[in-house]
């Protein structure tokens, strides 16, 4: 057994004695002392100043048959991997793998369990039975170990602001909140948000959905599902009532038509400018870095603004686009005189033969008598 230090190196110096492997020798008494179902948690024991691993739990097994744990913690979505080991690697048969006191299948040569995605519902307490063949001491049952598939992120819940009962043709913002494990802290998920059953929002890395003007028949039931970005880990909210208020009786006043006898002036025609320059690039506007701000996953960027250097490029390969079209139409037209060209000369090639042939006859039998 090893135990390594992995990870980024503390604060301050760490000697060559910190940063060595810890192998079984240096645990032997330890090691010697335990047995059966006793347990060490192993940790670095730095000087001050220094950061902390966290710790690892140890189980040293004197059994014939022993059901092995993954040492990592095991969250929704991982792949789960359980072998028996028998004592020496010793064969076995008929073995069989059990959950909370059931069987999980019938008894077979394989002695590994796996399952290719892990939900919350499969933790449970495990163990495996195997018949050791012969000389082997026969039947066997490893201890149980018990097994917690952690969450990856919590069940999210439904917020509105400012309220659940906005005014008619106010703004309304749904929010959509959970939060990762701080181990799988760099998982990325998304968001979809529903109305009465049907979807309004498909999914998405922004975990807010705004309604810039609440009508009356936006009211209804609403909720969120948050979803790992494979889609295999999903989780909803509970549902949302949203009532939105008759705002009637605030009716703004009513715009008076212009008269028709003064009719309003025309405008003057907006000059349009001038096509740009390909061979300089434009400039960018004075506002452009104050009009973005940054919001992390619900930053929309805006669709007016484009990248100078981009814009640029692309001038020029439209200025490109335009000399291979003219290039294209002369080549077109010398290709069509070229085809005129050959079509009369063989237009008159032929012609040439058929005349021939249609005079031969009456020169082969000669003047007629009257």
């Amino acid at each position: 057994m090893t135990l390594q230090y992995e990870g980024a190196s503390p604060p301050g110096s760490v000697n060559n004695h910190d940063k060595e492997d810890f192998r079984t020798s240096s645990f032997s008494s330890h090691v010697s002392q335990t047995s059966g179902t006793e347990s060490e948690g192993y940790s670095y024991d730095t000087s001050k100043g220094y950061t902390f691993s966290n710790p690892l739990h140890l189980i040293i097994s004197y059994d014939w048959l022993i059901l092995q744990v993954p040492a990592q913690p095991v969250f929704e979505g991982d792949s789960l991997i359980l072998p028996c080991l028998a004592w020496g690697d010793w064969p076995l048969s008929q073995v069989t793998f059990y959950r909370d006191g059931s069987a999980l299948g019938p008894p077979g040569p394989d002695s590994v369990f796996s399952i290719g995605m892990v939900h919350a519902v499969d933790s449970g307490h495990y163990h495996c039975s195997g018949i050791f063949k012969r000389p082997g001491p026969g039947a066997k049952k490893a201890a149980s170990v018990f097994l917690q598939v952690q969450e990856l992120f919590l069940p999210p819940t439904m917020t509105a602001t400012p309220s659940t009962k906005p005014p008619e043709g106010s703004q309304m913002t749904l929010s959509c909140e959970t939060k990762l494990s701080p181990q799988r802290s760099a998982s990325l998920l998304h968001f979809s948000f529903y109305k009465d059953g049907r979807m309004v929002r498909a999914k998405d890395r922004c975990p807010k959905y705004s309604l810039p003007e609440v009508q009356l028949g936006d009211s209804g039931s609403y909720w969120c599902e948050t979803a790992t970005a494979d889609g295999q880990i999903r989780k909803q909210s509970l549902k949302l009532e949203i009532q939105v208020q008759n705002s009637s009786s605030r009716s703004p006043p009513r715009a008076t038509a212009p008269s028709t006898s003064d009719p309003a002036p025309e405008k003057p025609a907006v000059p349009k400018p001038d096509p740009p320059d390909p061979r300089r690039p434009p400039q960018s506007s004075p506002h452009s870095s104050e009009s973005h701000s940054d919001d992390g996953p619900c930053s929309n960027p805006p669709l007016t603004m484009q990248d100078p250097h981009l814009n640029y490029q692309m001038q020029i390969l439209l200025h490109h686009m335009q000399n291979v079209r003219t290039l294209l139409g002369h080549v077109v037209l010398e290709l069509r005189d070229l085809s005129g060209h050959l079509q009369s000369k063989v237009s008159g090639a032929a012609e040439g033969p058929a005349s021939k042939a249609h005079g031969a006859p009456g020169t082969s039998r000669g003047p007629q008598r009257e």
